[in-house]
């Protein structure tokens, strides 16, 4: 017999793990939390003598307000009341949710907390935006602010047409996922002060389609612990999920000084890891993307004081990076699977082999070729030396960052023009081919590891956005010049090698001896 309510949770979460349509779960994005994990969620609350007012949005069985409940009888202090509001679409977990939430009253009741809760089965979203400008059950359990949120929200894509998506932009939030929706809503019911734990994706952390919903979370709440796994199935094994999880807590108001920032492996988080840093270092005030970047030890410090030294943008260089033009399924009745007189190649990932592009390579599936045409006249771009960068990287890479040269010599074809899919993003100047030596120099500098060790910080799934590129530092044309001499030795090794020396050269000597002994191999190698 389970011995405690978050083992009651946890027992009917795992009996509906292995029970319920999976299909359907999917489809409503929905991953229960294991018990473990919901300690750790709840376990940051701090301790309060205020009547406590708690938002559960996609509650599930309840097994999160369960683990709030636990924390609260844990504490030496307790608050006089305790007012559950749990929202959950999936009317097939009501009697579930309904029979965790009533023992949590029971348990706190029998010491003196005055406890009370309320189911709501509508969409969440719908309800907590109508509640924000005040149509939603004014006089209603729902229609006041809280004092807590904790959050395993759904994850869905939002389709661009769908009602969901116009709610949100009625009152300012762009985004493509259910996820971050269920967040920024919560936030905005908020007390001042009010306190909000959540697990979601890491995907928010960077990328254009989450700029509004960084840009609203880094404005109006602190930052207070960050937590991120050692590994990608860790948070929901139970489920197979494969995907980088972040735990953050937040408070509404005034950014703190300091972020915790902490690592862990296992649902249960295992041995954690933690640091504290000041907050420009996990969101740069210079940034005007708000990226959120993870520095959960020494190394990842190391990478980011070396990664300072570069202050070039890709403008300064007079560069850019786009997404490769040529769609192929909207491009399909102008494309060829060999080689025609009237195309050109089409360069897709596949070509990527090393440190150039190899067309048209082993057999594929892909087409090859690109008809010139009329049609096509603007999905390719004059023939020349380009840096391809691939967008998804495969789980058998072991780099983030994946970059080759596009070079035509290669190819041995006389081409004008030329067509990038678009898995790819290409280095350009000004949408022209680039000079040989900095295209060289580039090639170094992304495929070093100093680089994809930085760009994890920031980057928690396996895409790899031009807006990320855009976004980074770079070495100045001299120092680039420098690093495309490393080009003619395709080693990991000598890559690295050469942009240590390229730091050495832009500090004082007495700095570069300090750097020497601060650096560690998990920055170079």
């Amino acid at each position: 017999m389970p011995s405690s309510i978050i083992q009651i949770a946890d027992q009917i979460r795992v009996e509906m793990s292995s029970t319920s349509d999976q299909e359907r779960r999917s489809l409503l994005g929905q991953f229960l939390t294991p018990a473990p994990l919901a300690r750790f969620i709840a376990k940051e609350f701090p301790k309060t003598t205020r009547p406590i007012r708690l938002l559960d949005p996609g509650a599930g069985v309840g097994i999160l307000t369960a683990a709030v409940v636990e924390q609260i009888l844990s504490w030496d202090i307790r608050p006089p009341s305790v007012e559950i509001i749990a929202c959950e679409l999936d009317e097939q977990l009501h009697e579930h949710l309904s029979k965790v939430l009533n023992a949590c009253v029971v348990v706190l009741r029998g010491k003196g907390i005055d406890t009370r809760f309320e189911i709501y089965g509508g969409d969440f979203v719908e309800m907590a935006t109508h509640s924000l400008d005040h149509t939603f059950f004014d006089s209603g359990s729902f229609g006041g602010t809280f004092s807590h949120a904790i959050i395993n929200p759904p994850y869905r894509k939002i389709n661009a047409d769908s009602s969901t998506r116009k709610l949100l932009s009625e009152i300012g939030l762009e985004t493509t996922n259910l996820y971050a929706a269920f967040v920024w809503l919560s936030s905005r019911l908020l007390d001042n002060g009010g306190y909000l734990s959540a697990i979601t994706p890491r995907s928010f952390c960077n990328g254009p389609y989450f700029r509004s919903f960084r840009k609203a979370m880094n404005s109006s709440m602190s930052w207070e612990r960050l937590h991120i796994f050692d590994e990608r199935n860790a948070a929901f094994s139970d489920d197979s999920v494969l995907q980088e999880n972040i735990i953050f807590q937040c408070r509404k108001g005034v950014q703190s000084m300091n972020v915790i920032v902490s690592s862990g492996s296992g649902a249960d988080c295992g041995t954690v890891s933690c640091r504290s840093v000041p907050f420009s270092d996990v969101v740069s005030p210079s940034d005007p993307q708000g990226f959120i970047h993870l520095t959960v030890d020494n190394s990842a410090v190391v990478t980011r004081q070396l990664m300072s030294r570069f202050s070039t943008s890709l403008t300064d260089l007079g560069l850019s990076v786009s997404t490769g033009r040529v769609v192929d399924f909207r491009s399909k009745d102008y494309l060829r699977h060999s080689p025609t007189l009237d195309g050109v190649p089409l360069i897709y990932p596949h070509h990527l082999n090393g440190s150039c592009a190899h067309w048209p390579g082993k057999p594929n599936k892909k087409p090859d070729s690109i008809l010139i045409a009329e049609e096509t006249r603007n999905l390719l771009i004059p023939s020349g030396i380009y840096v391809l960068v691939k967008r998804f990287s495969s789980k058998e890479e072991r780099r983030r960052i994946v970059a080759s040269l596009f070079d035509p010599q290669i190819l041995q074809r006389e081409l004008t023009v030329i067509g990038f899919e678009n898995h790819l993003n290409y280095f350009h100047s000004n949408g022209l081919p680039l000079n040989e030596q900095l295209a060289r120099g580039l090639f170094v500098y992304l495929n070093s590891t100093l680089v994809d060790s930085y760009f994890r910080q920031f980057n928690g799934h396996t895409q790899v956005n031009a807006t990320d590129l855009r976004s980074m530092m770079y070495p100045n044309r001299k120092q680039l010049v420098d690093l495309a001499k490393a080009y003619i030795h395709p080693t990991q090794e000598h890559y690295d090698e050469a942009l240590s020396k390229i730091l050495d050269s832009s500090i004082s000597p007495r700095t570069v001896r300090k750097d020497r002994r601060l650096r560690q191999k998990p920055a170079f190698a």
